[in-house]
């Protein structure tokens, strides 16, 4: 009876409660797994082992011990159990769990999953979770088998295939984690696999929605006003983005500036498309000059595609803020795109997701910056922003920081990846009233 009577208490929790004590379960049994003797080669200590758990369950990336060498092939196959978990989203793993038992999902589990999925109707929670782990598996499935062509030739057909099935799941899910203590630079003169892993993770961060929009209407007109969206603006800023990187960096000996010009156009391309939420590097970060660096900061802050494996505050919030100002500079009544007018309340939470996580970042930066005061300010923001935004590129600073840095950094990813207004409604539940006040003139300027 007692039994019962918890397991209905856990099922009737608000949807983002039952979202984050899902996350926080699958960090705490990862946490143990890799804690096991048979997980690593040698002393790996518990805030190691947290570390790990939360930055591959909120598929960032960063890492304070060299994957490839501390942890053992099971140790190493728990952090893509992980990985795997937290790119397709534990409120998709539950949908599948409920459809095994009952041809239907009820009005309850629906609502959880919509707080996990995204901004979508009722009626299409069961297709699209289902839709989630087909387009993962194919796309990951895909990536291994190209990925093994280059792979195998260099480390033979057991490792080739292992190195190949790693990085295709790591990099579709943005995950970021590599086997090499220098990330991917090892290959930044392989075209091959410098293009197919970018392809995968920008495949990733355009976001589900987006992927079978496109499958199923193919032409441009048909396409919904999201899909355009994120499809233009991830083409505008990721040439953008080449471009700028490929003019700030192409004379920095430390990073493109001894490169040909093929490996520089290609390097450009996979750095300015990284920092959407895969978290890979084919240069040294730590390197670049610090425009770039700054550029890059931004691109981590936008992120990617919603309903997708990336982070930040994702492009769409992006674009609804520039056009929030363009529209009060034109002083017009609507925002507009796509001859589709924008809702105030999608409007509110575009604001809100950038304000939540803005203020997330600033809060996780002071409270670093008091407890290493002896490291370099950008050096430090980058991880933090990075962290939040769950990429996973590093300058080099998170191997440094003491427990209690990493502990917050641990908070952000663990934040970042149930997204702000999923914690904004864990903490306080929003109640509509019916009272209205009168209007205010506030001073703006």
């Amino acid at each position: 009876m007692t039994t019962k009577t918890q397991t209905q208490k856990i099922f009737n929790l608000s949807p983002p409660s039952l979202l984050a004590i899902g996350f926080l379960s699958f960090i705490v049994i990862g946490t143990l797994l890799l804690k096991l003797p048979i997980s690593h080669t040698g002393q790996i200590s518990w805030m190691d082992a947290i570390f790990t758990a939360t930055s591959a369950v909120t598929i960032t990336g960063l890492s304070v011990v060299n994957i490839g060498e501390s942890y053992t092939h099971f140790g190493q196959f728990i952090i893509l159990l992980m990985i795997q978990s937290g790119g397709l989203g534990f409120m998709t793993f539950a949908i599948l769990a409920a459809l095994s038992l009952s041809p239907k999902v009820g009005l309850k589990q629906q609502m959880m999953a919509q707080e996990s999925l995204g901004q979508t109707s009722l009626s299409k929670v069961t297709f699209i979770a289902k839709g989630v782990v087909a387009y993962t598996i194919f796309f990951e499935l895909i990536g291994a088998i190209i990925l093994s062509t280059s792979f195998i030739p260099l480390y033979g057909i057991p490792k080739g295939l292992y190195y190949s099935v790693f990085y295709s799941i790591s990099a579709f899910n943005n995950a970021g984690f590599s086997l090499f203590d220098n990330g991917l630079s090892n290959f930044y003169g392989n075209y091959f696999i410098c293009l197919t892993i970018s392809l995968l993770y920008i495949l990733g961060g355009i976001g589900f929605l987006v992927l079978m929009d496109i499958k199923q209407n193919k032409k441009w007109r048909k396409l919904s006003p999201n899909t355009k969206l994120v499809l233009s603006t991830i083409v505008i800023i990721n040439i953008f983005a080449f471009i700028m990187i490929w003019l700030l960096e192409s004379r920095n000996p430390m990073t493109l500036g001894s490169m040909s010009l093929g490996e520089q156009a290609v390097n450009s391309w996979f750095q300015a498309t990284v920092p959407r939420s895969s978290g890979f590097n084919t240069i040294d970060t730590g390197s670049m000059n610090n425009s770039t660096t700054l550029l890059t900061m931004l691109l981590m802050f936008i992120g990617g595609g919603s309903l997708s494996t990336a982070g930040g505050i994702k492009v769409g919030t992006f674009v609804i803020l520039v056009l929030c100002v363009v529209a009060f500079l034109r002083r017009n009544d609507e925002i507009r795109i796509f001859n589709h007018a924008i809702s105030q309340e999608t409007t509110y939470k575009a604001l809100a997701v950038a304000a939540i996580t803005g203020m997330l970042i600033f809060l996780g930066g002071f409270i670093i910056l008091i407890l290493e005061p002896e490291l370099d300010v950008l050096d430090l923001m980058f991880e933090v922003l990075s962290a939040a935004c769950t990429v996973g590129l590093s300058r080099g600073a998170t191997g440094e920081l003491h427990d209690g840095s990493l502990l917050v950094l641990c908070l952000l990813m663990f934040t970042g990846r149930l997204g702000p207004l999923t914690l904004a409604y864990l903490i306080a539940t929003p109640k509509k009233s019916r009272l209205k006040h009168p209007t205010a003139n506030i001073q703006i300027g």
